[in-house]
């Protein structure tokens, strides 16, 4: 019996072998509905620009290395109904897979778009994409969706030499909601020839034009549905702390669950491979008799568009209020180290609530650091610091990695303008 993951990716992969590893004699098999284990979906535009030549290298872990754990990974492993008041799953063929605890792991699924368009949310679609690419000479390439991924394919075919327009269903890229870091992703795809179509859906191109479907995510709860997990306004199932569902002994993890925003206390939705790995590691120890918990996230996200560094953490001034914040920001434009190493341009933004003075969020644009700026902000942001706190920070100094006045304090002394 034991346990029983659905899901051979971060979260389902974290928590088998977390589980393993405090109790070696607790049986452990995961099932996955494709031949893929271990696939680090995130890196699927590099594959797909060429950067990543074969898909194996996107592997996180080789398949040698969970047998070596003793975790049975059956790949091809379609789940198709869960039985939980008979610790039973049934697989397609009709096959019924006992277990004694279940953690279910099923990631996140694309929303659909037209048949003959490419996707980037399975290894079959980046695959399906880059032979489209090295069989054809460089065209027009359309992209639906201003995301992640949308934002990363655009670089990818650029880098191949295509004309690439983005149409966004939304106002704002990356979905979130502040039009400053709109703003300046939009200016820096446009400098790389990418055209962006804010508030425009695409539904079709012409005959011959390449058609990129980056229209989102949503949480794939349905196996979870009819077994009678609940739900929450998200879409995405209920967890505690212990990323325990309302069944018994059945958990949940990675990209199909809510999890709690450290500064609104609120259940969110944010599908990250961070967070997948995390409370994975959390569902597995708790499967194998620990006790461990998952306080939150602050929602801290990066990406390249076009050589551009663009991070945030924590909510937007516009989210902010939303959510009932007195909430003021501050934005910077300095450079990332002295002059006599090749300084490069770096902005920081940084978000309060004025009653309170506590920083509530923040996003940095740049070529180098951004990195390691935006996770100063995330750890003020989880740890409640007030903007004082923030701007007296010890941040470290020399000529070749930063300016004496850290573009992060600059922002903060800014701020501090505005709140007196």
């Amino acid at each position: 019996m034991g346990l029983l993951v659905i899901g051979a990716s971060a979260a389902g992969l974290s928590a088998a072998t977390n589980a393993r590893r405090i109790d070696p004699s607790l049986p452990v098999t995961v099932l996955e509905k494709s031949e893929a284990v271990s696939l680090g979906l995130c890196g699927l535009p590099y594959f797909v620009e060429g950067r990543v030549p074969a898909w194996a290298h996107l592997l996180a872990k080789p398949r040698a290395y969970f047998d070596g754990m003793g975790i049975r990974i059956r790949t091809c492993a379609t789940v198709t109904a869960i039985q939980h008041a008979r610790r039973r799953v049934t697989l397609a063929g009709g096959e019924e897979v006992a277990y004694e605890k279940l953690i279910y792991a099923a990631g996140a699924i694309a929303a659909p778009g037209p048949a003959d368009a490419f996707s980037l949310s399975t290894l079959d679609g980046a695959m399906r994409l880059r032979r489209r690419l090295e069989e054809s000479r460089p065209g027009r390439a359309w992209i639906a969706g201003g995301g992640y991924i949308g934002l990363e394919a655009a670089e990818a075919l650029r880098a191949r030499g295509w004309s690439v327009a983005i149409h966004h269903a939304g106002s704002y890229l990356l979905d979130r909601e502040d039009p400053w870091l709109t703003g300046r992703l939009v200016a820096q795809l446009e400098r790389h020839r990418v055209t962006v179509r804010l508030g425009e859906r695409l539904e079709a191109v012409p005959a011959g034009d390449l058609l990129l479907w980056a229209g989102g995510l949503r949480p794939n709860c349905g196996l979870a549905v009819e077994a009678g997990v609940e739900i929450g306004r998200s879409g995405a199932i209920v967890v505690d702390e212990a990323m325990a569902t309302n069944l018994p002994s059945l958990f949940a993890a990675g990209d199909c669950v809510e999890t709690t925003h450290r500064v609104t206390g609120r259940p969110v939705w944010v599908p990250l491979g961070t967070t997948a790995n995390k409370t994975g590691r959390v569902a597995g120890a708790n499967a194998a008799g620990r006790r461990e918990r998952f306080t939150g996230i602050a929602g801290t996200s990066i990406v390249r568009v076009c050589g551009l560094g663009a991070a945030a953490t924590g909510l937007s001034e516009a989210q902010a209020r939303r959510e009932g914040f007195d909430a003021v920001s501050a934005v910077i434009d300095a450079t990332d180290r002295a002059p006599y190493f090749r300084a490069r341009p770096v902005s920081v933004q940084l978000v309060a609530d004025r009653r309170s003075r506590r920083v509530l969020g923040g996003a940095v644009l740049g070529e180098y650091g951004v990195e390691g700026r935006v996770n100063v902000i995330a750890t003020a942001v989880s740890a409640r610091m007030d903007v004082e706190e923030f701007a007296g920070l010890d941040l470290a100094y020399a000529p070749p990695f930063a300016p004496v006045w850290d573009p992060l304090l600059v922002a903060a002394r800014q701020l501090l303008k505005l709140l007196h």
